[in-house]
């Protein structure tokens, strides 16, 4: 019986999130509660809904003070150097433009955010793309599945998902699988190289000025603070979240080209505090991949120095807490959420009788592939799944099966990370409509574009883990 209100109780939760009829958070909630009570151990629910809060604390804080400091660090200017020399890069070379398309996604993806890392790279290069005329599904597969290999960090969500699901420490889950995500990552630069090389084929290399009169007119862009279908004639404005190609006339009379990524003249830009800013970040994510301390920690105190640094009057500060207050509230009360969904799905011993189902189910000669197993069940899960149904309904039922066989839950949550490049090009994540909706893709033509692509970067990363060991 435990078996099938187990399975129940997960389907419920998949069709209710996948149709919209809940938010995640509520079901997470409501649905484990309700079965709670459903198996006659609904007095117990407190118990297991506060030990559950005590297990998840610390990935809670962790994604808290991380999405507040890279929020904090794209505030005050610390990539737009970074933009405008991929910009400079690219100049009119459509394999150089696909390449920096990738660069610039991964590099902004540090934040977390798959929204924010979409409209920084569309508006940043969307003009690149129209003025050469160059395909920009190009644009937005390259960008989405660079997006979903970074998107295992500990802080981007399914890393902290596992990581809460499976009550393990985030770090020991993502630090052995850095070489194995560094193998994808190259494979989608190697990818982006090769469809470049094919735009290149198909439209030649300009130099920039027989880009500018190739279409004199200038652009109709996306405002990245805009949402999507939300057009602003841009016209070499420099406004916010704007990337144009734009001529200045100097007192030479020469013309000079000129990139623009972020607005030039946001309030919150720190020109003279950007090397220790830098520095600051650089030395966090060292000390994070040689586990000087936990991550909260480590995130916790980066957050709080950056703040003070950079905006020490205390209205600032609350100003910048409050800008990123949204993205906060919705990534920890998720995981404060999940402590019900697991701690239901653990305590009354649903997990155990489902993973028992499962074991019978699995062909003794798979049960020490299990691992394998997960990864390889992370792409099509993820894809027709959201990464809250996945890692809250999916994953702990094939971690008890797989420990089993003595498989260690370290390496089906490692696993389970396998598929993301295919999950960022789901019709279940909101960030890739603002990615279509800005680059002015139809998303079909996007899913066909992508899909094959954002699979076999997950079978890179899934092979090299294997590979390396971590798998």
């Amino acid at each position: 019986m435990l078996t099938i209100l187990g399975f129940a109780m997960i389907a419920t939760f998949l069709v209710l999130i996948m149709t919209k009829k809940m938010s995640p958070i509520a079901a997470l909630v409501l649905i484990p509660a309700l079965f709670c009570v459903a198996v006659g151990q609904g007095a117990k629910l407190g118990d297991y809904v506060i030990d559950g809060v005590g297990n998840l604390a610390p990935t809670a804080a962790m994604l808290m003070f991380a999405i507040v400091y890279f929020g904090v660090m794209i505030d005050v200017g610390l990539f737009d150097p970074i933009v405008r020399g991929i910009l400079r890069f690219c100049k009119a070379d459509p394999m150089r433009i696909v390449v920096g398309t990738a660069v610039l996604a991964a590099i902004v993806s540090l934040d977390g955010d798959g929204s924010t890392t979409f409209m920084i790279t569309v508006s940043a290069m969307y003009p690149l793309y129209k003025r050469l005329k160059m395909s920009l599904v190009v644009m937005t597969g390259v960008a989405a599945t660079a997006n979903g290999v970074m998107n295992t960090l500990p802080w981007g969500g399914p890393t902290a998902r596992a990581a809460t699901a499976l009550k393990l420490d985030a770090s020991e889950i993502f630090v052995p699988m850095i070489p194995a995500l560094a193998v994808g990552l190259l494979a989608v630069f190697l990818l982006s190289y090769v469809l470049g090389l094919r735009e290149r084929k198909r439209l030649g290399t300009l130099t920039l000025d027989e880009a500018l009169v190739r279409e004199p007119e200038q652009e109709t862009v996306l405002a990245g603070a805009g949402g999507p279908g939300e057009d602003r004639l841009r016209k070499g404005s420099g406004g916010t979240g704007s990337a144009d190609l734009t001529r200045d006339d100097d007192e030479d009379g020469e013309d000079e080209e000129e990139f623009k990524g972020l607005d030039p003249n946001r309030s919150t830009l720190r020109p003279k505090l950007y090397w220790f800013n830098a520095g600051l970040t650089i030395a966090l994510l060292t000390a994070m991949i040689m586990e000087l301390m936990p991550i909260p920690v480590l995130f916790l105190l980066g957050a709080a120095l950056a703040l003070t640094v950079n905006f020490p009057h205390m209205p600032d500060q609350r100003a910048r807490i409050a800008a990123h207050a949204d993205n906060v509230l919705n990534v920890s009360g998720m995981v404060f959420a999940a402590a019900v969904f697991t701690g239901v799905l653990t305590g009354t011993g649903m997990v155990e009788n489902m993973a028992d189902w499962v074991v019978g189910a699995v062909p003794d000669a798979m049960g020490p592939h299990m691992a394998i197993v997960t990864g390889l069940l992370s792409l099509p899960l993820t894809y027709f799944m959201s990464n809250d149904g996945f890692y809250f309904g999916v994953v702990p039922v094939l971690a008890e099966a797989g420990a089993a066989h003595g498989v260690s839950p370290l390496e089906i949550a490692r696993a389970s990370l396998a598929g993301q490049a295919l999950h960022m090009s789901s019709p279940l994540v909101p960030a890739v409509y603002v990615l279509v909706g800005m680059a002015k893709v139809e998303f079909g033509d996007h899913t066909r574009f992508t899909v094959k692509w954002a699979v076999l970067t997950s079978l890179v990363v899934l092979g090299a883990g294997i590979l390396f060991g971590t798998i």
